[in-house]
């Protein structure tokens, strides 16, 4: 569907703002907005929208290319087409076929971002070979800079004859030419997004779940926490400190930069973010969350795991790396007073002659004689194809709080932690030489919400089961786990030799 009048309408109110001695020229397309034609066709006359691409390179100079059909220098450009969502898109759409260069190798300028730099009127001739007569082009430019990684022009030679870097003082469009002086803009690429490594000093970083099913960044991702720079932000700093302030209610001193990465954004543009580092111990649940759906603590170990863009997990690797973990030292023996048994410091040691055991969490929903299991996901790394109670393991975390996040990360669900009672333990073992488990099971007395699909890539599925008629396909220690609870047995051991 193409861009509709609204669309349209909104970029016009938006570049106005900026040039309001421009609203006689724009008159003319603002009343054929109105109308029921779509502003958007090149069969609409007396007037049609389209959109030009201004690339600006390092040296700061336009691109233009020499287009066969009128002979004219002009940046790249063209007609909206019926499968261009926005005239964003479209722009997008006509730098790649005309110059090659991808969506991938442009970036946004924070001040113009997706707004027009310039919208030019100007009469077209008539083309009879198209049948077309006289009319007028309202042609939106949009400004671009030409990221450092960029590949060479690969021209659309049917439609582009040769292509050349003008600096901006020999652009040919005078309006344009005047656009670009006053808005003094260099080649140089600049961050327009920043975000923050939150981290506790010992290893665990805090990370921000975001909604699926939305036009946001990473959708269903963990990431972190930040946003784009807006008008009121003097600096990207002050960017980092407002979204820490709105997404979270954090109020962190001291953030320092930490690097510049690049991303792809969700219109397919580079995003170069500015991520600063700032340092918080505090309980992420206590935080007044207004985006996403959840806030939590993550640790290395548990990143493969999560649904995280790569680019995010090499981030949080390198600064692990960078910063590691301060070991906890040995507190020294009073010089008159007894020996003591050292304690074991953070590094994850042991005490001698003992086996580390995995914690998972486990919770039993009942409704009406029945209880909810989910269906793996048939790829799924465990138990794939098979039905599962709501499950999670433990990371620096109390029992009960980790499945409280993992009932609303997996499902949705909101479940009151004072209302979880612990109804069935099992210790096992899976294979031989394994490290063993203790899977603890907690029915719920009290929660809220309808069971939703929120991890379609570890369960695809959600159902309430009567428990004398559980299905055959049930993981075998939650079977006998249930059943268990059923006995009014507490333990069960499976997988050790006797």
């Amino acid at each position: 569907m193409p861009p509709s009048p609204d669309h349209v309408r909104a970029l016009i109110t938006e570049y106005l703002e900026r040039h309001p001695d421009e609203g006689g020229a724009l008159a003319g397309l603002l009343k054929a907005l109105d109308a029921e034609d779509d502003p958007t066709s090149r069969s609409t006359l007396p007037g049609h929208v389209t959109c030009g691409g201004i690339v600006i390179d390092a040296d700061g100079r336009v691109l233009h290319v020499a287009h066969r059909a009128s002979g004219l220098l002009l940046p790249p450009g063209g007609h909206v087409e019926a499968t261009d969502e926005s005239l964003f898109a479209a722009v997008l759409r006509e730098i790649t076929e005309e110059t090659g260069i991808p969506a991938s190798s442009l970036v946004l300028t924070p001040e113009y971002g997706r707004t027009p730099l310039d919208v030019d009127v100007h009469a077209v001739p008539a083309n009879p070979a198209k049948g077309e007569g006289p009319h007028r082009h309202y042609d939106f430019r949009f400004v671009f800079r030409l990221a450092p990684d960029a590949p060479d022009l690969a021209l659309q030679e049917d439609e582009v004859a040769g292509a050349v870097w003008l600096p901006q003082g020999e652009v040919r469009s005078p309006t344009l030419r005047a656009r670009l002086r006053d808005a003094d803009l260099d080649g140089t690429v600049t961050p327009v997004v920043a975000s923050v490594v939150i981290h506790d000093g010992r290893g665990r970083y805090l990370l921000h779940l975001r909604d699926a099913n939305k036009p946001v960044w990473a959708p269903g991702h963990w990431d972190l926490l930040g946003g784009g720079r807006e008008p009121q932000d003097a600096t990207l700093l002050d960017t980092a400190v407002r979204e820490l302030r709105e997404e979270a209610g954090l109020e962190l001193a001291h953030l320092r930069p930490y690097t510049v990465e690049h991303v792809t954004g969700t219109d397919g543009t580079s995003v170069p973010v500015q991520v600063y580092t700032g340092e918080w111990d505090g309980e992420p649940d206590a935080l007044p969350l207004t985006e996403g759906q959840l806030l939590a603590w993550r640790d290395l170990a548990q990143l493969p795991y999560l649904t995280m863009l790569p680019s995010t997990r090499r981030l949080l690797e390198r600064h692990a790396a960078a910063h590691a973990s301060p070991v906890r030292p040995t507190p020294a023996h009073p010089a008159d007073g007894p020996r003591r048994r050292p304690v074991a410091a953070t590094t994850g040691a042991a005490p001698p002659d003992t086996e580390p055991h995995i914690v998972g969490v486990h919770l039993v929903l009942e409704r009406d004689g029945q209880v909810l299991l989910g269906l793996r996901h048939p790829d799924s790394a465990y138990a794939g194809g098979m039905w599962h109670v709501l499950a999670g393991h433990c990371a620096r975390e109390s029992a009960t709080a980790c499945l409280v996040r993992e009932a609303k990360e997996e499902a949705g669900l909101l479940v009151d932690p004072d209302g979880l009672d612990l109804v069935h333990l099992v210790h096992m073992v899976d294979r031989l030489g394994e490290r063993p488990r203790v899977q603890l099971f907690f029915r719920a007395r009290a929660w809220e919400g309808t069971p939703r699909v929120l991890e379609p890539d570890k369960t695809v599925a959600w159902r309430y089961w009567d428990a004398d008629r559980l299905p055959a396909e049930l993981v075998p220690y939650t079977r006998a786990a249930l059943g268990g609870i059923r006995a009014g047995r507490p333990y069960t051991e499976t997988g050790w030799s006797r």
